[in-house]
């Protein structure tokens, strides 16, 4: 990372620590998200290692494709303290259905009548959805506790959903690359 995004990252980490009365004024959840992209092996990790530690935050790390339902997310979510750091390891390219899915929707006896639908509810019981995970990130969810910043990392930002990473969810975009030769350098 060049010296000059990286204190543009603390800057803007300073600037949400400081700004809990902004919050309170507009009556927004005190959280900041951040999506994390590049290919692997660029030091995503170690990113949010150092932003939570910048900040004195708590850090939760949560494999989001390990959740089994949106109870489930809810209630970690519920679990984390305030000023902490929720780490979110996420591989969702917006699509909502699988081909996998639509063919399992097929007739056991491989003719091409379609079974019954699958019922929704109890389909949404058993899977975190997107709009638990929405509600995860700025919904009423987010509501509970106090400051936070939900960190999102991924190795390929074109394939989310558009409706995921738009600015008032993940606030602040940071594109991870491989070292340069001006990351060696101290200023």
């Amino acid at each position: 990372m060049h010296p000059d995004e990286r204190e543009a990252v603390i800057d803007d980490l300073m600037a949400f620590q400081e700004s809990k009365e902004y919050y309170a004024k507009v009556g927004k959840a005190w959280k900041h998200g951040y999506l994390l992209y590049g290919p692997p092996g660029t030091g995503k990790s170690t990113m949010i290692a150092a932003m939570a530690n910048f900040l004195n935050y708590d850090v939760y790390d949560l494999e989001v494709t390990a959740i089994k339902n949106n109870n489930e997310l809810r209630k970690l979510f519920v679990e984390t303290t305030s000023k902490s750091t929720i780490d979110c390891s996420i591989d969702l390219t917006g699509k909502h259905r699988t081909d996998k899915k639509a063919s399992s929707n097929k007739d056991p006896d491989n003719n091409d009548n379609p079974k019954l639908p699958i019922d929704p509810e109890k389909d949404d019981a058993t899977k975190v959805t997107p709009s638990g995970l929405l509600n995860f990130i700025d919904g009423l969810w987010s509501a509970c506790g106090g400051e936070r910043t939900i960190i999102f990392t991924t190795n390929h930002k074109e394939k989310l959903d558009p409706a995921l990473i738009r600015r008032g969810r993940m606030d602040k975009h940071i594109e991870m690359s491989y070292c340069r030769f001006e990351g060696f350098k101290r200023t």
